[in-house]
């Protein structure tokens, strides 16, 4: 199915059924346990909802020519979907190894979508829009924001954020959405940083 087509048939589902269909689209099932050992500041896996993907799509936006890369990846449903609605190369990174194995199984047969098992504070990150749902806090936040920061610094990005805010980030411009949890952040270059 084209992302047109696939899109038009999302937006025919009523609102508050919009989370299962995808779910059912994707084959996800009951939600997987996290790991033990989970790191500190690493947040358990909880399924991004899809009115801030959508949102994420229109609003950054995420065209086909994107490059999109979701931090904390999880079961990849944020990737797969953003792929089905816009044809863009995605890519996941997620830190527990058996939510990787689940997501390139559920993405089998899905060219242009990839999952890594990583830390998002280690492994090379390359994109143009990338997007985080509250997959960690503290000093490991900061460490993928100074990340995202190199990746800047090279060229512009755009970074959506569903639950948080990068209050003390002066490389990125905050846009105000449609839906109040997500904000798109674009990134400034450091000549225009006042």
């Amino acid at each position: 199915m084209n992302p047109a087509a696939f899109r038009k048939a999302l937006l025919e589902v009523p609102f508050l059924d919009r989370d299962a269909w995808v779910d059912s689209v994707l084959g996800i099932g009951e939600l997987p346990d996290d790991m033990p050992g989970l790191p500190r500041e690493s947040v358990p896996y909880l399924p991004c909802g899809v009115e801030e993907i959508l949102a994420m799509v229109d609003e950054a936006p995420v065209t086909a020519s994107s490059e999109f890369v979701d931090l904390g990846s999880g079961l990849g449903r944020v990737a797969m979907l953003v792929h089905l609605l816009t044809g863009a190369r995605t890519h996941g990174i997620e830190l527990q190894a058996h939510l990787v194995q689940q997501a390139r199984t559920l993405s089998a047969g899905r060219s242009g979508v990839t999952f890594e098992v990583g830390d998002a504070t280690e492994v090379e990150l390359d994109g143009s829009v990338f997007f985080l749902y509250a997959p960690f806090s503290g000093d490991m936040l900061h460490r993928a924001l100074a990340r995202l920061h190199e990746v800047a610094q090279k060229r512009p990005i755009v970074i959506g954020a569903v639950g948080f805010e990068f209050q003390n980030a002066s490389w990125l411009k905050a846009r105000t959405t449609s839906v109040p949890t997500l904000t798109v952040y674009v990134s400034v270059s450091s000549s225009s940083v006042s």
